[in-house]
């Protein structure tokens, strides 16, 4: 299995991930400021319960990760499915705009998120001197290479690990539930008064045909 179908299988799963046990001090961490990216109210409306639209847009009105933060988590997501010939990027999918809304729709993601992203900084400082963000893609490739596979990352790697294992869900989920992602998966979806029915060797193999009956009123043929 390659890289992009087994991202498309982590991407269908439930969102999880091991999650970084270090907490991290945030009160000198400032939230970026994404008000021009709050949702439009008049387009929640539609079957949804007004506790449901409330919480919503009280979600969308907070903000969590810095713009540092948010910059970090653009640059590894796109190193997780970066663009190919089938679909562009996960930036491109807006997957750090998913992860912002999964950090405040479930606030269990935010230590490990914020602790995690800290982790990888203090590492690329102490390598390289500078942050993960700041750093050139030859080195970010680097360290990623060194927490990106679990069975052969060193143990003193291991919150980076857990860290990344939880970045790479949350990415492949992102990606995977956008338009653009379910377009890379080929997923067409019901088309009402277009089913041609199961398909004829699939009825062989299971030694099964339609009726006549089934054939004129039920199945129609294009």
């Amino acid at each position: 299995m390659d890289r992009r179908k087994y991202l498309k299988v982590l991407g269908l799963t439930t969102v999880s991930g091991s999650l970084l046990l270090d907490a991290c001090k945030n009160a000198d961490v400032k939230p970026a400021d994404h008000s021009q990216k709050k949702e439009d109210p008049s387009t929640l409306a539609y079957d949804r319960m007004e506790e449901e639209t409330a919480a919503y847009k009280k979600t969308i009105a907070e903000t969590f990760f810095t713009p540092h933060e948010m910059a970090t988590i653009a640059i590894l997501s796109d190193i997780i499915i970066p663009a190919d010939d089938v679909s562009g990027s996960a930036t491109q999918a807006k997957v750090p705009d998913f992860i912002e809304f999964i950090v405040k729709d479930k606030p269990e993601f935010q230590t490990p998120m914020r602790g995690g992203l800290r982790w990888l900084d203090m590492q690329m400082t102490k390598l390289y001197g500078t942050s993960f963000k700041d750093s050139t893609q030859q080195q970010q490739l680097s360290l990623v290479d060194a927490i990106a596979y679990p069975a052969k990352a060193k143990p003193e790697m291991k919150q980076g690990v857990s860290f990344f294992n939880l970045m790479r869900n949350l990415t492949a989920t992102g990606f995977f539930s956008s338009e653009m992602g379910i377009k890379d998966m080929g997923y067409a979806g019901n088309k009402p008064t277009q089913w041609n029915g199961v398909p004829e060797d699939v009825l062989k193999q299971y030694g099964l045909s339609y009726t006549e009956k089934e054939l004129n009123e039920c199945v129609k043929f294009s």
